[in-house]
């Protein structure tokens, strides 16, 4: 989207109740922090600790092997002082999204952001086993996945029976986009981008969330990369959960190609993907591994 699109796609979803989350204080803050050529871990860690909310989700975060390397840590300095400065201001986007989009149906969000947040963190496994082919760095993977399906919470937030009218309360996959065109007149790759784009992620970042439900072309770059990390984290969470995945036969040979793995390849890099996904959540370093079935 262009910029003028984009301002009368916001003008359209104020217009019709839908409200796109403000980043928090915090973050505009630690953004002016981060600009400056000399990155502080004490002074960001100052300002991060005026949400404990947030401390809490970069900590959990941080304990992951993809970002820490197993290491353990004692301080919030010390997270952000291995971490460094581009890492964290990812994973704080991350981590303060969720705690940002809240209404009444506070167990369903629960359930939401559990699922978000275990594609994020195969996305970013996927990414750093792959960082020589696909060059997307983990930490983006990671906040793309977290931001990917935002959509859903907004619009649910905007219209309380849009699990009902969608027919959503069984269902193992994401909303149909025309199904949400139809009764909405937006989806939730749309609202996700808008999010993703007020929220100042990468560019190539928004694009991939917008279209991360397109099969992949050639010829887009890192988007396209992007979002085929995207769709494979996707996958190998329905293959951990046991759940069918009818997209995956139409795409999955180009999906794989893009990221660099063999066709022939895929149900092993899947086993060890998933004993370390597996083996890292009983270790707490990412939210625990509840296998609920998500109405939406």
């Amino acid at each position: 989207m262009q910029d003028a699109e984009e301002a009368h796609a916001l003008a359209e979803l104020v217009k019709n109740g839908i409200r796109i989350p403000s980043q928090p204080k915090i973050l505009l803050e630690l953004d002016r922090i981060l600009a400056r050529r000399t990155f502080d871990p004490y002074l960001v860690a100052t300002i991060i600790a005026k949400d404990p909310g947030l401390v809490a989700m970069l900590f959990k975060t941080a304990r992951s092997p993809v970002f820490a390397a197993g290491r353990k840590f004692g301080s919030l300095e010390q997270v952000l002082t291995v971490l460094g400065a581009k890492q964290v201001n990812s994973l704080v986007r991350a981590a303060a999204l969720p705690l940002s989009i809240n209404n009444q149906k506070r167990m369903a969000l629960d359930v939401f952001w559990l699922r978000s947040g275990e594609v994020a963190h195969l996305a970013a496994m996927i990414a750093e086993d792959q960082m020589a082919a696909c060059n997307v760095f983990p930490e983006h993977a990671y906040m793309a996945g977290i931001f990917n399906k935002c959509g859903v919470p907004v619009l649910m937030m905007r219209y309380p029976k849009y699990c009902e009218l969608l027919n959503l309360d069984d269902a193992n996959d994401w909303p149909s986009l025309a199904d949400e065109d139809e009764r909405f007149g937006v989806d939730h790759c749309t609202v996700g981008y808008l999010v993703a784009r007020h929220w100042g992620l990468p560019d190539y970042v928004c694009r991939a969330i917008l279209r991360s439900n397109d099969p992949p072309d050639e010829g887009l770059g890192a988007m396209i990369t992007l979002m085929c990390i995207l769709q494979l984290a996707s996958h190998f969470y329905h293959r951990i959960n046991g759940q069918p995945n009818a997209l995956w036969d139409t795409i999955g040979s180009k999906v794989l190609e893009e990221i660099g793995i063999p066709a022939s390849d895929e149900d092993d890099y899947f086993e060890q993907v998933s004993r370390r996904f597996l083996a890292s959540a009983t270790t707490d370093a990412v939210p625990s591994m509840k296998r609920v079935q998500l109405g939406f």
